[in-house]
């Protein structure tokens, strides 16, 4: 049984199958970063091949191509199978992430509220009602500094000039 095919994330790391299967005329498609050779490539897709979500998308856009190719998806369907799902993931890691989920959630339905305080309260801790008119204040009076000559000098500037400042 001879493959039809080559397949590689990187033909750097790959290079010993790339010269193999050329010696078998095997037709090889590498997913090629700016740095890869391309020795012994027929089809070289640019491509970030450095990233495990870059490379999964990649595959999960081939696998995609090929469902659409072989008339199995149509363009106006959407394809249920999410891209995570080509992320090569380590089992002991993913069985590590299961047990400190867990404890997380026993932690979380272990601990009880504190006692709630009632920001609504009147009285102690800033209870005071911020949505209350200040005072007196109308946006209609004339501002504090008084004129709206903004060319004029303030009421204490007229004082520090004669003061030598």
């Amino acid at each position: 049984l001879e493959p039809r095919l080559l397949m590689v994330t990187d033909p750097r790391t790959d290079a010993q199958a790339l010269k193999e299967a050329s010696y078998a005329s095997i037709p090889i498609i590498a997913l090629c970063d700016t740095d890869s050779p391309l020795e012994n490539v027929d089809i070289a897709i640019p491509a970030n091949n450095k990233g495990k979500e870059s490379i999964a998308l990649l595959y999960w856009l081939l696998a995609r191509e090929v469902q659409y190719l072989r008339g199995s998806l149509s363009r106006s369907q959407d394809w249920d199978v999410m891209p995570d799902a080509f992320f090569w993931r380590d089992p002991e890691e993913l069985m590590r992430q299961e047990e400190m989920d867990q404890g997380f959630e026993e932690t979380w339905a272990a601990a009880k509220p504190a006692v709630t305080e009632d920001w609504n309260a009147q009285g102690g801790g800033g209870g005071e009602d911020w949505g209350a008119q200040a005072g007196d204040a109308s946006w209609d009076a004339p501002a504090a500094g008084g004129a709206d000559d903004w060319s004029a000098p303030a009421a204490g500037q007229a004082d520090a000039g004669a003061q030598g400042w």
